[in-house]
């Protein structure tokens, strides 16, 4: 048997676990942003699931402004342990800068999140009656609204059809496809 008949699942264990944790984790720094209703039940979940470390790290780390320190330094940490296990692993799974990386993960999920809640919100706007609400339809909207808001400023009006959320999931790829390899040294 060679090595990756162990590594391959173990890899994937430590990626699922850790990202399913950190997709939460970014979550409560959009929650922020977004400036969801805290008292909604997914925002309540999302606060319990990651109150304890962020409590932890809030002893120790102040929050800057408006921002919550202390759940960016989780992000980042939790991301940072995810990539090193996985390194450890299989040592040439990050080649080049470790922090380009880093940044690049996490960069990654940002995109990833804002792209799928932007198509979450374009499918639920044709399968929602108009006039009723769902738990995330409210969630998603003031999520996606400072990214839609200023590209609708700008693209012309084509009636009843929005074309702001293609330019934006076409903007994010792009963005994506400009910073990723700055970020990984591939340029």
């Amino acid at each position: 048997m060679s090595n990756a008949y162990f590594s391959n699942p173990l890899i994937f264990l430590i990626d699922t676990t850790f990202s399913i944790y950190i997709l939460i984790v970014a979550f409560r720094i959009i929650m922020q942003w977004a400036q969801w209703e805290y008292h909604h039940p997914i925002a309540q979940v999302i606060i319990k699931a990651t109150q304890v470390p962020v409590k932890t790290l809030r002893r120790f780390i102040p929050p800057l402004g408006q921002w919550d320190t202390a759940t960016i330094v989780l992000l980042f940490a939790l991301t940072f342990i995810k990539l090193f296990l996985i390194s450890v692993i299989q040592p040439d799974a990050y080649p080049g800068f470790f922090v380009g990386w880093l940044l690049a993960d996490v960069f990654s999920l940002f995109i990833t999140i804002f792209t799928f809640s932007i198509i979450i919100e374009v499918v639920l706007s044709w399968v929602v009656p108009p006039g009723t609400q769902n738990a995330i339809s409210p969630l998603i909207r003031s999520m996606n609204q400072p990214i839609l808001k200023p590209i609708r400023q700008i693209t012309p009006s084509m009636g009843a059809i929005d074309l702001s959320p293609l330019v934006a999931v076409i903007a994010l790829q792009l963005l994506s496809m400009l910073v990723l390899p700055l970020l990984l040294g591939q340029v």
